[in-house]
């Protein structure tokens, strides 16, 4: 089983301490978020292909990672570096920082360890089309080099999403906006042309529709990838495709984390209803606890 640590929160930046006990341990556990449910999945040796991690900080985590590589564990990193505004990401690290700690995660792990993370594209009043492109050429030439693919998407106007954009919108001023078919294309063509420039192939997570305008220019994405962990490894990592919703190429996985836990208050997470519902649940975190969210 592959474990995915964890699109529902940033395990790395922020809960450490719980991940590495769990692998102690030997068992992790995560409330179902759509079924109700607790479900048990086994951290053993045996029973563990491959981890994926999702994150903007992994400095809490990368010279902690013996109990994973001494199970013979291979691992890649999804990290995601937007350089938005502080008005949009509050707290996540300086893009310059973000960029030091792929290419360090690149040297000791290897080439294919890393995955870069330009998700989700948010066009506003703050982050115009153009911004984006000046951005992301900045952003791919700090990590040339260090990856060979750069994910994106656009931001989807979840509900808690939305929420809380126009929250925003209220507060500050701030115009946001969901941009048209042709606009995305023609944004998708100007960055693939950057990243092929950096030497990375851009790909599109669970963007269907999209995917297909641009077929040729940006492939859709696997961001759970066996045959990434296998490079990786060394090895075939077998596990069958099984995505997490229509267009979604991602390898079958346990996604270990809970919704409403990662206090970095990105505005357009969709992982979050509220920031200081966020907040609170990482102070009173239990580290021993069997899932995130006990208490």
């Amino acid at each position: 089983m592959i474990i995915s640590a964890s699109y529902r929160t940033d395990v790395p930046a922020f809960y450490s301490d719980w991940f590495l006990n769990r692998i102690a341990v030997g068992e992790v556990r995560f409330r179902n978020p759509f079924g109700g449910g607790t479900v048990s999945v086994s951290l053993r040796r045996a029973d563990v292909g491959g981890i994926v991690f999702w994150t903007r900080n992994f400095a809490p985590l990368v010279d902690r990672l013996t109990p994973v590589t001494d199970r013979g564990w291979p691992f890649v990193v999804q990290f995601t570096v937007t350089g938005y505004p502080r008005l949009l990401e509050p707290s996540v690290i300086r893009a310059v920082d973000a960029a030091a700690q792929i290419a360090l995660v690149a040297r000791r792990f290897g080439p294919r360890a890393a995955v870069w993370r330009y998700d989700p594209i948010l066009l506003s009043s703050a982050t115009g089309a153009e911004w984006h492109r000046e951005t992301f050429a900045r952003l791919a030439s700090l990590l040339r080099g260090h990856v060979d693919e750069a994910v994106l998407s656009f931001v989807e106007p979840y509900r808690k999403t939305r929420r809380n954009l126009d929250r925003l919108a209220r507060d500050t001023g701030l115009e946001w906006r969901l941009p048209e078919a042709d606009e995305k294309a023609e944004l998708v063509h100007d960055l693939a042309g950057i990243a092929g420039d950096a030497g990375m192939a851009l790909t599109l997570c669970t963007q269907p529709a999209l995917a297909e305008t641009v077929a040729g220019v940006a492939a859709p994405a696997r961001c759970i990838d066996a045959l990434r962990l296998g490079d990786v490894a060394g090895r075939p990592i077998a596990t069958p495709t099984r995505g997490n919703r229509p267009g979604c190429l991602c390898a079958q996985s346990r996604d270990i984390g809970a919704y409403d836990t990662c206090p970095h208050g990105c505005v357009y997470c969709y992982a979050v209803a509220d920031r200081s519902r966020a907040k609170a649940a990482h102070i009173r975190r239990d580290d021993g606890a069997a899932m995130l969210g006990e208490r």
